[in-house]
């Protein structure tokens, strides 16, 4: 993606933020993530970029789409601008910058933790807990299970990442041997 690009999906990802406001956030995002996902079906995404649909069937499907996912009228009308801008392919990281606004609004950080097994809600407690103090925000917590970690957890947060795994161990303990 193109620096041109980026400033566009930050420009209209700011613009349906203004509109929609932080009270419809949370559920515009989750219209936005189904809208995306039926986009990822070529036949969709088709229907939204094909020069050899018409306006007119373009809306109508559209207001079809809108009305079976419950779209907010501000929602359906910004899926209508970026079609009519050629920009409906870059919803996924119009998503994602709205997203980020919105969090950044609630001061609000997203957290994925990876672990080998599923744990208790006792220990997500825990974890959550750690991760506010370690933020100084609030924890909107995704849980991934990778049975490839032999032990320990990966948190993402943001563009950092803290890795306590055993192979994460094993490697800085490799980096460690080769330097010395």
């Amino acid at each position: 993606m193109g620096t041109k690009n980026n400033k566009a999906i930050k420009k209209y990802a700011k613009m349906l933020f203004n509109i929609t406001g932080v009270k419809k956030a949370e559920k515009v995002c989750k219209q936005l993530s189904l809208l995306n996902k039926l986009i990822m079906d070529k036949k969709i995404k088709n229907f939204f970029i094909s020069p050899a649909i018409s306006e007119d069937e373009r809306k109508k499907g559209i207001d079809i789409i809108s009305e079976k996912l419950s779209l907010f009228e501000e929602v359906k009308k910004f899926i209508i601008f970026l079609v009519n801008k050629g920009a409906i392919t870059e919803l996924e990281d119009i998503l994602k910058y709205y997203t980020e606004l919105y969090f950044e609004k609630k001061q609000k950080v997203k957290a994925t933790v990876i672990m080998p097994i599923k744990v208790s809600n006792k220990y997500k407690k825990k974890i959550l807990t750690s991760l506010k103090k370690l933020t100084e925000k609030d924890v909107e917590v995704e849980y991934l299970y990778d049975s490839n970690l032999i032990g320990g957890i990966i948190v993402k947060i943001g563009s950092k990442m803290y890795d306590s795994s055993i192979r994460g161990q094993l490697r800085l303990l490799k980096e460690e041997l080769i330097k010395g």
